[in-house]
């Protein structure tokens, strides 16, 4: 039988606080800060604060309801593989190992930001965000389109916290219904960081204050969200295998023992500008 609504928040293996905690892990991540900077220079332009304001609110809206509405999909297609037990285990070891290979990657990021391969906004639709950016102040509507696709162009650069979150309510038996409270929080607390940087451009808080704050922690907000990663990809591994719980514990940590060894004792990549 499935857990009902009134049972949403006591999951075998969910909490409020790994909701809550993998929500900000993810709000926090450079790309989601970057695109919202840029767009709100834009309004700042039009010398109408209102505008900051209003159009900021609408595309927030847009990513929150393309983030719940992808959510919720997704939730329902890993409910329907899990119905097959033999293919739900793959699904979930599949999913873990994307997850933990993401968390490797942002780690990896702490020390050698940007270099080799990254979880970013691809490069070929830079050029389409810069020129979606110009066209935010037209309207709310043309500020919201911006916000839902945005999103959907971050999946790579913010899409993991949120995939682990869903792979874990799967395996908790959740459905469409019961899933719904905790993606609503979810989503909620992705986008308060958002709100709040869009408040206090509102009352005057410099842009390039916000600018200088995200290129200073970029590589420790990566290495917040690799570590946090990294924990919930093993888990979700080892709620299918549990034989691979140590054996996953020492290898990332070796992997990060070994890189910091390589950038703090080998100095290697001293060489590459930030």
């Amino acid at each position: 039988m499935e857990p009902a609504i009134s049972s949403v928040f006591a999951v075998p293996g969910l909490s409020l606080p790994i909701i809550v905690g993998l929500a900000l892990v993810d709000s926090i991540n450079p790309c989601v800060i970057g695109v919202l900077l840029v767009m709100l220079t834009v309004l700042l332009k039009t010398g109408d604060r209102r505008k900051i304001l209003a159009n900021g609110i609408s595309y927030t809206v847009g990513v929150y309801v393309t983030y719940l509405i992808g959510g919720l999909t997704l939730l329902t297609l890993f409910n329907a593989v899990r119905s097959v037990i033999f293919i739900s285990q793959i699904l979930y070891f599949v999913i873990g190992t994307f997850v933990i290979i993401a968390g490797l990657l942002e780690v990896k990021d702490y020390f050698w930001y940007g270099r080799w391969f990254s979880l970013s906004i691809p490069k070929r639709f830079v050029a389409y965000v810069e020129g979606g950016v110009e066209k935010t102040h037209t309207s709310l509507y043309a500020a919201a389109f911006f916000g839902a696709i945005v999103t959907l162009i971050e999946l790579p650069c913010t899409g993991a916290p949120y995939l682990a979150i869903l792979a874990l309510m799967s395996q908790g038996g959740m459905n469409f219904i019961s899933g719904l409270p905790l993606l609503l929080l979810y989503n909620l607390v992705f986008v308060v960081p958002l709100l709040a940087i869009i408040a206090m451009v509102y009352y005057g808080f410099g842009i390039k204050m916000f600018e200088g704050w995200k290129q200073e922690h970029r590589g420790l907000m990566r290495l917040c969200i690799g570590l946090a990663l990294l924990a919930v990809g093993i888990w979700i591994i080892t709620s299918v295998a549990e034989y691979l719980l140590w054996p996953l514990i020492i290898g990332v940590a070796a992997v990060i023992v070994v890189a910091a060894f390589l950038k703090y004792v080998v100095k290697f990549g001293r060489e590459w500008p930030y």
